[in-house]
């Protein structure tokens, strides 16, 4: 009778993985001079046509965003932010708060307690060390460090804002777990999957612009010698030295792109298996879409026009909606900076960044249950 058992299951899953998930979605397009046709009201609306309040009735939930720092200001507006607290408070929710790595960097952007009307705090609590050990057992990647304050809350709620990366392809809903709520020594791990940073000397003018723009401290500069060296026990493997440098002196030595991407779909399917999938909601923000990540702490000008929000239950079908929705012909002009142009590729971001974006969404449904199958309901 087991085997039995066993093939009538399988069966069962594959009918199930060959659903098509809702995702709901608020055009950014004015259709009229009203309030009530702008993107917040539309976005409040589809909330509610989410049953969002059904999820969060009695229970703790966090929102996980990101704040980004600097001068950027292209991240996420605190006015969408406090439509989504509003109503998940609405809701009947027991508790609610919104979450990032360091939340003194949000001050700068408006993501305050008093503007967002909950508490703003920390991924990893007071001490910065509030997580959980999660075995990956994928090459280096041993283990993720996992933000508590996401893991014991009732309900997570991951609010993306969705852009290019150099690292990543894109970011959006995935890149904001995988990254976003896990520690400096996991993202080491699993930036290191990529490869090493090696410099060619030959190269360098000690221009130290990538100095300048390290994040880590993870870059030291000797100024008799005119030479930078590497301090590896603080670099997270980010690449903004790479990018950055206008000789190309500095690279990652032997690419695996793929493996990056295995490594960022696993850390995402460990997460979020510490969750009922109803009590999982995502939101994606397509709005001011910059060609790098918020966490360079600047801005530059969008590649193409405010597209709205998307909001579902599958992971997996939000992302491929917003990446489908991203499209290279509405690039716009001062998009790209000066003397920058497209490479080749399927997808815009591809075409920036020379990076499958679609890889992480394709090896995540290997590890977690999720569908990239999707159908758009437009909320008026």
């Amino acid at each position: 009778m087991a085997p039995k058992k066993e093939k009538k299951t399988d069966k069962k899953k594959k009918k199930d993985d060959s659903r098509k998930a809702t995702i709901l979605f608020a055009d950014a397009v004015l259709e009229t001079l009203e309030s009530e046709k702008t993107l917040p009201a539309k976005f409040r609306r589809m909330l509610k046509k989410s049953r969002l309040a059904d999820k969060v009735k009695d229970k703790t939930v966090a929102i996980k965003m990101h704040f980004g720092g600097g001068i950027g200001y292209t991240t996420i507006h605190p006015v969408f932010v406090r439509v989504l607290v509003d109503a998940v408070k609405e809701g009947g929710a027991k508790s609610v708060k919104v979450i990032d790595g360091e939340a003194e960097k949000g001050i700068a952007r408006g993501y305050t307690r008093e503007v967002l009307g909950c508490p703003v705090v920390s991924c990893f609590g007071e001490s910065g060390r509030y997580v959980y050990r999660e075995p990956i057992g994928f090459r280096d990647l041993d283990e993720a460090l996992l933000s508590g304050e996401a893991v014991d809350c009732d309900v997570f709620i991951d609010l993306a804002h969705v852009k290019g990366h150099g690292d990543c392809g894109f970011g959006g809903a995935l890149k904001n777990i995988a990254m976003g709520l896990v520690p400096r020594e996991t993202r080491s791990k699993l930036h290191r999957l990529e490869g090493g940073l090696i410099i060619d000397r030959t190269k360098c003018t000690y221009c130290l612009r990538c100095f300048k723009a390290c994040p880590n401290e993870a870059i030291w500069k000797d100024d008799g010698k005119k030479e930078i060296t590497f301090f590896f026990h603080n670099c997270s493997y980010c690449q903004h030295c790479v990018l950055i440098c206008p000789e190309k002196a500095i690279t990652m030595e032997d690419r695996r792109f793929e493996d990056f991407s295995h490594g960022m779909a696993r850390v995402t399917a460990a997460f979020l298996g510490k969750f009922r999938p109803e009590n999982l909601f995502f939101i994606n923000v397509l709005t001011n879409i910059t060609m790098y990540c918020d966490c360079w702490e600047f801005s530059s000008p969008s590649l193409v026009p405010d597209i709205g929000i998307l909001a579902g239950e599958d992971i997996a079908a939000i992302e491929t909606a917003s990446l489908d929705l991203i499209k290279a012909e509405n690039l716009l002009p001062g998009g790209l900076p000066k003397n920058r142009k497209l490479g080749e590729g399927k997808h815009l971001f591809e075409k920036i960044h020379a990076k499958d974006p679609y890889l992480m969404i394709d090896f995540l449904q290997d590890y977690y249950r999720c569908t990239k199958d999707y159908e758009l309901q437009e909320v008026k």
